[in-house]
């Protein structure tokens, strides 16, 4: 049972991955080192089905590997952030301590890209 509900929160967490390539909202790279654990607990075909994937793999091994982010990467993860953090606050959240909330989030996001060394070419 264990195995199973893995597996199926990887599929769900690679779809949400596959999501973030196409909607800026969403982040890649999180959902597919997600999706490679719980593959790595329940299923080595889709472990190494996912490690070996032309598009994916590459995601994963690079963070894996040397725990690195290209700096392209971080700089449009951290501006995307906060347009979305800005505009969600400012337009779409009408309540005070909500907005600070918000911002509270991307400064800890912020932190915790920054937190990883930038990937060399």
């Amino acid at each position: 049972m264990k195995k199973f509900l893995f597996k199926l929160l990887g599929l769900i967490s690679l779809a949400l991955g596959i999501l973030g390539i196409f909607l800026p909202i969403l982040p890649t790279t999180p959902f597919l080192l997600l999706s490679s654990y719980l593959f790595l607990k329940s299923s080595e075909r889709l472990y190494n089905w996912l490690i070996n994937h032309k598009v994916f793999g590459q995601y994963i091994k690079d963070f894996q590997i040397d725990k690195s982010i290209p700096l392209k990467v971080k700089i449009s993860s951290i501006s995307l952030l906060w347009i979305t953090i800005t505009i969600s606050a400012l337009c779409f959240v009408p309540i005070l301590w909500v907005k600070l909330l918000l911002f509270a989030i991307a400064i800890g996001v912020t932190i915790h890209i920054l937190h990883y060394k930038t990937k060399k070419k």
